[in-house]
C-alpha cells in the first residue's frame, strides 16, 4: 500500500515537472519572459459539515518560483512549498473529554494562473487573475490532545494525498517586485470520511506573497 502511494506520487511530480519545464521553454521561444522566487504569508482553514465539530485557522509561511509569460495577458505556472491545514474541536459529551486535533499537511501547490493587467502605472501596474492549483501533500501530521478518552480521531491516512482548488485575487507589478493576494476556494475533499462520518473537509487558503522577477 505504502509503495503503491509513493509510486504515484512520483508520476504526478514527473507529469507536473513537464509541465512547468514546457511552460518555461514556450516562454524562452516566444518572449516576455520572466522568471524568479516568491515569498508570503498564508491562513488556511479546513471546513467541515458537521455541526457538533468547530474548526480554526492555522498560519503558516510559504515559498517558492514562478514564471510569467506574457505582457497584458499572461500565463504563470508556480511551483510553491506551504504548510496548510487547521485545527479540529469536538466538544465534551457526557463523560467524554473535549477532543482538540492539529493537522499540519506540509504541501508542494503548482498552480496555474492566468493574469490580466488592467492598469498600467509606469513603473507598475494593476492586476486580477485566476486559476486551478494542484496540491500534493508530501507530510502529514496530527497533534491529538487526550485521544484515548474519545472516539473516532482522525488519522494520518484519512488525509488525501492530492487536492485541487481555484484561485481568486488581484497584484501589483513595481519595478522588478509583484505582490500577490489571492483566495483559494477548495475544489476537492482533504478528509472525505473518518470512521463511517462523513466529514466532507475542503481546504480554503487566503495568502499573501511578495516576487522578484529575476529575468
Amino acid at each position: 500500500m505504502l509503495l503503491n502511494h509513493l509510486t504515484q506520487k512520483i508520476q504526478i511530480m514527473k507529469k507536473l515537472t513537464f509541465i512547468f519545464i514546457l511552460f518555461m521553454t514556450s516562454g524562452f521561444v516566444f518572449g516576455q519572459f520572466s522568471l524568479g522566487p516568491k515569498i508570503g504569508f498564508n491562513t488556511t482553514k479546513l471546513t467541515t459539515e458537521k455541526d457538533s465539530i468547530t474548526s480554526d485557522l492555522s498560519n503558516n509561511f510559504n515559498f517558492g518560483v514562478f514564471v510569467r509569460l506574457g505582457k497584458k495577458i499572461y500565463l504563470q505556472p508556480e511551483i510553491n512549498w506551504l504548510t496548510s491545514g487547521g485545527v479540529f474541536k469536538k466538544p465534551s459529551i457526557g463523560s467524554v473529554t473535549p477532543l482538540k486535533q492539529t493537522i499540519e499537511m506540509k504541501t508542494i501547490e503548482i498552480p496555474l494562473i492566468l493574469g490580466w493587467r488592467i492598469i498600467n502605472l509606469g513603473v507598475g501596474n494593476v492586476r486580477i487573475l485566476a486559476g486551478p492549483s494542484a496540491s500534493i501533500v508530501t507530510n502529514k501530521k496530527i497533534t491529538t490532545s487526550d485521544p484515548s478518552n474519545y472516539s473516532d480521531p482522525i488519522k494520518e491516512s484519512d488525509i488525501k494525498d492530492m487536492t485541487w482548488g481555484f484561485n481568486l485575487g488581484a497584484g501589483v507589478d513595481v519595478l522588478m517586485f509583484t505582490l500577490d493576494v489571492r483566495y483559494q476556494i477548495g475544489l476537492s475533499e482533504v478528509i472525505t470520511k473518518v470512521n463511517n462520518f462523513d466529514y466532507n473537509s475542503k481546504n480554503n487558503l487566503f495568502s499573501v506573497s511578495l516576487g522578484w522577477k529575476i529575468l
